[in-house]
């Protein structure tokens, strides 16, 4: 039998909803596969209704049926943060760890030595820097996560999260919330993308998918990225690769990030990187929060560097109630749910359940699953977080 700690968000403030009465709708599109051929998750079963709310804590992921089934014991909980905490003091006899990287469990140096049975730590999404990846190598631990699953949600997010900026619609919306018409007050701020040059940070699956999706609004498209895009995608989309973000930022109008956080990226967007931006940029950071300087952002927005700041990552997550993200002129943050939209839920849950099922049946997890096994970085781990040979 195997302990599993399951780390999730908490329920909603008015209750966990019945499905489908208090749901908006009462099913999903069934979808054929990914874009790029990978499939879809394929567990043997799940035990979930696709649309519901798998992933705060009554939710479960779905999994509870299924692990007692197989004996197997679950913890759910999400007291996550401190000494006191549910998982600081379940994580010690846990062989299987899962959390989400909304509310990322942290798997630190001194919470992983602690762990003495722990076999594999699962990322319900993508995005496993909450891991120290380098000590979980040093032990052996498996470090898996369900790669492609949320990255067209994450997508999605940030396209919407470009329009909110240049459009200016936040003020426009509250207007209206208001009572006012006020026309000239709410357009003032407001531009057509159309035009503009749009910078991607890390062209991934998610960067890829932001590239595709902005194309047809006339922009000029530009990349960077470690490792170079085959010329015939270049042609398609006509992009511009640039060598670093350097010279990257240099050259656009609206910048996205999509890079993990690494021992490079940590940091990146300082106040010399921004004061390099044409006066009057947008960034859109859906990736992860300590990528970009807290509080040189701040300024760049109160100067006029930035004309608007989005994403839905923070550091740390969750944010203080203080965190100068919530206040500063100019932005549209949003609570890191760009990647658990109820549809990504179904695909990451049915995904965490497959890398279960291969994990206690001894099959192989597919490789586009895995970050680390076997005390080095394998799958998507050795493409995303090891140092470029």
């Amino acid at each position: 039998m195997a302990k599993v700690v399951l780390v999730l968000y908490p329920d909603p403030v008015n209750g966990f909803p019945e499905f489908p009465k208090d749901y908006a709708r009462d099913s999903l599109p069934e979808l054929p596969d990914y874009p790029n051929g990978q499939t879809l998750p394929n567990p043997k079963g799940i035990d979930f209704t696709p649309g519901a709310l798998l992933g705060s804590v009554t939710g479960e992921l779905g999994l509870r049926k299924y692990l007692e089934d197989n004996g197997h014991e679950l913890v759910v909980t999400s007291d996550k943060d401190g000494e006191n905490s549910v998982f600081e003091r379940e994580l010690v006899d846990a062989d299987v760890i899962i959390s989400q990287p909304f509310w990322p469990a942290y798997l630190t140096p001194e919470r992983l030595a602690k762990s003495k049975n722990l076999k594999i730590a699962v990322t319900a999404g993508i995005g496993s820097d909450h891991v120290d990846l380098d000590t979980a190598n040093e032990l052996g631990i498996t470090v898996a996560e369900v790669t492609y699953s949320n990255s067209l949600s994450v997508a999605e997010h940030t396209v919407m999260q470009v329009l909110v900026l240049v459009r200016d619609f936040v003020p426009q919306h509250q207007i209206a919330v208001d009572g006012g018409w006020n026309i000239a007050d709410a357009v003032e701020r407001s531009y057509d993308l159309e035009g503009m040059d749009v910078g991607v940070f890390a062209a991934g699956r998610i960067g890829r998918a932001v590239m595709e999706r902005l194309a047809p609004f006339g922009v000029h498209l530009h990349y960077t990225d470690r490792f170079r895009l085959p010329a015939e995608y270049e042609e398609k989309y006509n992009l511009v690769f640039h060598e670093n973000i350097e010279d990257l930022v240099k050259n656009i109008d609206v910048l996205t990030v999509h890079a993990p956080l690494t021992d490079e990226t940590s940091g990146l967007l300082d106040e010399q990187l921004l004061s390099t931006m044409r006066r009057g940029s947008y960034i859109v950071n859906p990736a992860r929060g300590a990528i970009a300087d807290r509080d040189a952002i701040v300024r760049a927005l109160e100067s006029g560097q930035l004309a608007g700041y989005a994403g839905d990552v923070w550091a740390p997550q969750p944010a203080p109630v203080d965190h100068p993200w919530r206040t500063m002129p100019h932005n549209a943050m949003t609570t890191h749910t760009s990647g658990t939209s109820l549809s990504a839920q179904a695909k990451y849950a049915a995904g965490t359940r497959e890398i279960l099922e291969c994990f206690f049946e001894g099959r192989e997890i597919r490789p586009e699953y895995l970050i680390v096994q076997g005390g080095n970085y394998a799958g998507t781990g050795a493409h995303s977080y090891a140092e470029k040979k």
